[in-house]
């Protein structure tokens, strides 16, 4: 894939194990002009990112094989996805599981259910301060 400098549109990682969920995240961004990566587990999600270096990802929480608490930690720790927005996406809504997700990393949190335009505005926002 292109470096980032070179893409005409940003790409964003999205992971979710919910198909249904992963496919109005894909949608949503889709129309609002981004380039969508899908990975269904967290594993996936650390592979397509490392191979891909997109330029933010939108990561379930309660994900198979890897949680997104702990792809957050290990997204951080690699020097090609370090400085990479990351939003978390997930039903788990007490302050410690939030706290928990910023500890790890995050740059945003979001509550499930969700808006798709709440989704498509945080991901506008955090991607025009880059």
């Amino acid at each position: 894939m292109n470096s980032r400098a070179e893409r005409e549109q940003p790409v964003v990682l999205a992971a979710d194990d919910e198909e249904d969920i992963l496919e109005l995240i894909v949608f949503r961004l889709e129309h609002s002009g981004y380039t969508v990566l899908q990975a269904h587990d967290g594993e996936q999600a650390l592979e397509v990112a490392r191979s891909s270096q997109p330029d933010l990802a939108v990561l379930d929480v309660m994900m198979p094989k890897m949680d997104g608490f702990e792809l957050t930690r290990r997204l951080r720790a690699e020097d090609t996805t370090s400085r990479m927005p990351i939003i978390l996406l997930t039903a788990r809504t007490q302050e410690a599981d939030i706290q928990r997700g910023f500890d790890a990393g995050a740059d945003d949190y979001i509550r499930k259910p969700f808006s798709p335009q709440e989704l498509r505005a945080r991901v506008q926002a955090i991607l025009g301060r880059r």
